[in-house]
């Protein structure tokens, strides 16, 4: 970096002084910054390159950026009318104090002749330090990927781009819409390229998201890199893919950005996998992909306009004065506490009314959860009892013809330890529901919960015993399918079970739908008491509670499916899957505060806000202290199923008005199976192998285990549903995830 190419000057360093964004200290002690949200906090900005000039040139149009060393930083220079092609070397640091940045030399790039590259034929986007004194800079305006000695600037090198990635009329991309994003993997074996923007043959879906490709090289470091993969990336609706980060293991952060006259910027940052993903080079139109399992996999990390202003001042309209056009981004190293610093660059255009910013981010980047253990329970494993669904049409439903002979088990709804304060999965207690869906085909299933033995080495699940659920002491005050028995035996046509938690006196709860109620029984499954049903009197329509020309304010099935119970077992917090039909915010779901002391609700609530009004809350357990860890979810399965995820919250980190904090700790639909637990696959088995999903309608039940593992099961509609094997019931599948830094 000290050649010729760059100037013996004075280093000049701008800095924002102590940084007015760095105000927080975590819970482990370390400094993290200002809070954009649960894996990213702002820890300072810098003006000081805006306007700058450097021998002569303006530091302006910076759009790329790359770190070569503790303190170093190079930044390229995109199509700045017919200026020179070039790079700044900075030097560039934070700390407590902010975020210092200077420019410590310029190279001109320039082609293998000596004669300089100019914004007429070069713009630069993209850029890859290596550590032999060259640089990778990719350009739009062919696009092209170069290799530049930064000793002198000449271009030594140049790699192959497949033709239709070319701008048109030689291929099918369009102009500046082309190889923005330049990344390497840290041993440089992997280059990724991504475009800004479709090619005309993929365009953008109904919903105005980008069908987009990103290009994977393999080589060598100073050597040539070959095109040897494509990947079908969709950017969110009117965004733009501008930048990535290679960080190895087939693991990226992708940097999205957008322009709205009178609005201003939209920049966010995501974890991208590209686990199990295949290649999509065969593909002539992405538009034709209907599996979401053949796009890269991507989860947010950061929106720049969630994080605090901080000082920041903005040109023209911004959303947050902090945002201007981002289009360069670097993973710097580690900091105290686990967390990565991550730098982010805009790029001004040299446009008086824009701003070149760097910005210093601390963010949590953890490894992808992986499966580590899967058993299944076939869907036809049926149970001493009377025969069931004498009330379904005998007609077959993915090649099961009820009656049945004898009692189904069709999933199960909730799964806790089979001993209290057991965390190690290797017996539990797990709950089915109602039976067949509806109070009016299930009077003849009995509601029962399961003492069950998964087998992760062999794939299967032992059912040991069972607990029937009835109410001899007639506590249930409204009549029954088995009124007039000694047992009094509840059925499905009683009662909607869906969600169990144990007291600390050992008694076991259960979430109610028909109700919705909280039901008490004893250790046997005894009731102890009358159903207690919503403290603000909200009725399901199944309600035997509901008056003659009461209007329902809680949907059918849509009342109690999840609850959690507090790890010393004196609070339970149930939660409705769905919105209430008067409620103004139908993304809200209502999570109650239940004293089992005191036997009653505490008047306390919260507001969990799911991603859509479609989806619903499946299960929640505590994971921790007050924080919980639920399932949402939506309500496909097979190739449909797009929602499946497991979101950590936490009650007292609720904003002033109730609603909680949201973090995605799994996707559900994209999780990595290196030791191929989930195979061999059945023959037209979905969502196995590397990439292995969950693609089944009703997840419905989730329990953390001891230290980062979770296991999570399903409800299997039995017989309806088929999301793993077309034209076959689902079984019943338990799964255990290892999911680093769930805690």
């Amino acid at each position: 970096m000290k050649a010729a190419a760059f100037a013996a000057t004075a280093i000049v360093l701008f800095s924002t002084g102590p940084a007015a964004a760095a105000d927080r200290t975590g819970h482990d002690g370390v400094h993290h910054g200002a809070p954009c949200g649960p894996d990213a906090s702002l820890l300072g900005f810098s003006d000081g390159l805006d306007k700058a000039t450097f021998q002569d040139t303006a530091v302006s149009g910076l759009s790329a950026l790359a770190l070569t060393g503790r303190s170093g930083a190079l930044a390229l220079v995109d199509n700045i009318g017919a200026t020179p092609a070039r790079v700044y070397d900075l030097d560039l640091t934070t700390d407590r104090r902010g975020v210092s940045v200077g420019v410590r030399g310029v190279t001109v790039l320039k082609r293998p002749d000596g004669t300089p590259y100019t914004g007429a034929d070069f713009d630069g986007e993209g850029l890859v330090a290596e550590r032999g004194g060259s640089i990778l800079a990719g350009s739009e305006s062919e696009p092209s990927i170069r290799r530049f000695r930064l000793a002198d600037g000449r271009q030594t090198a140049t790699f192959e781009v497949p033709a239709r990635f070319r701008v048109a009329p030689a291929g099918q991309a369009a102009a500046n819409q082309t190889f923005e994003a330049l990344a390497a993997t840290p041993d440089h074996r992997v280059l990724y390229a991504g475009m800004e923007g479709p090619l005309s043959a993929d365009g953008r879906d109904s919903q105005g998201r980008g069908l987009q490709r990103i290009l994977r090289y393999d080589g060598r470091e100073g050597r040539t890199y070959t095109p040897t993969t494509q990947y079908a990336y969709r950017t969110d609706p009117g965004l733009g893919l501008v930048e990535l980060v290679a960080l190895g293991g087939d693991q990226l952060l992708a940097l999205e950005r957008g322009f709205t006259a009178g609005v201003g910027n939209t920049v966010r940052v995501y974890r991208v996998s590209a686990t199990g993903v295949p290649d999509v080079s065969g593909v002539e139109s992405l538009a034709t992909l209907t599996d979401p399992r053949a796009w890269l996999g991507k989860l947010l990390l950061v929106d720049v306009v969630a994080c605090p202003p901080s000082g920041a001042t903005a040109k023209q309209p911004q959303p947050n004065p902090l945002l201007d056009n981002i289009e360069g981004m670097a993973l710097g190293g580690r900091l105290p506490g686990g967390r990565q610093l991550l730098y982010l660059l805009s790029d001004d255009n040299a446009n008086p009314a824009q701003t070149t910013r760097v910005y210093a981010l601390s963010v949590a980047l953890r490894p992808e959860p992986e499966l580590t253990g899967r058993a299944l329970l076939s869907a036809t494993a049926y149970q001493p009892g009377p025969v069931s669904g004498t009330q379904l049409a005998p007609t077959p439903v993915n090649g099961v013809t009820p009656p049945f002979p004898g009692q189904p088990i069709p999933g199960f709804s909730a799964v806790i330890p089979m001993r209290a304060g057991d965390r190690s999965g290797d017996r539990l207690l797990a709950m089915p529901d109602n039976g067949f869906g509806a109070k009016n085909n299930s009077a003849d299933f009995l509601l029962r919960a399961y003492d069950i033995e998964p087998r992760y080495r062999t794939g299967e699940v032992l059912v040991r015993g069972v607990l029937s659920f009835r109410d001899p002491d007639r506590k249930v005050p409204f009549p029954i399918v088995n009124d007039d028995t000694a047992d009094r035996l509840l059925t499905g046509a009683d009662l909607d079970i869906e969600s169990l938690a144990r007291d600390a006196r050992g008694d076991l709860w259960i979430g109610d739908e028909f109700g919705p109620y909280l039901i008490r029984t004893d250790r046997t499954g005894t009731v102890l008491q009358a159903p207690i049903p919503l403290p603000d009197g909200a009725k399901s329509p199944q309600s035997p509670d509901l008056a003659p020309g009461e209007t329902p304010t809680v949907p059918a099935s849509r009342g109690f499916e999840a609850m959690a119970a507090s790890r010393d077992g004196w609070t339970l917090y149930p939660i409705l899957e769905g919105a209430k039909t008067d409620d103004p915010d139908q993304r809200r779901r209502v999570v109650y505060e239940f004293d089992v002391r005191a036997n009653r609700y505490t008047g306390r609530t919260w507001s969990f806000r799911v991603d859509d009004p479609s989806l619903v809350v499946g299960d929640a357990a505590v994971l921790d202290g007050r924080r919980l860890l639920l399932i949402e979810r939506d309500n496909a399965m097979g190739p449909q199923s797009l929602v499946k995820r497991l979101v950590v919250t936490d009650l007292d980190g609720a904003a002033a008005d109730g609603t909680l904090p949201r973090r995605t700790a799994v996707d559900l639909m994209r999780i990595a199976d290196p030791d191929g637990v989930s195979t061999p696959a059945r023959p037209g088995e979905y969502g196995v192998g590397p990439l292995f999903s969950f693609p089944l309608q009703s997840v419905e039940s989730v329990l953390p285990l001891a230290g980062d593992r979770v296991l999570v099961a399903n409800d299997n509609n039995f017989p309806g549903n088929d999301g793993r094997i077309p034209g076959r019931a689902d079984d019943t599948e338990l799964i255990v995830l290892d999911v680093p830094g769930l805690r």
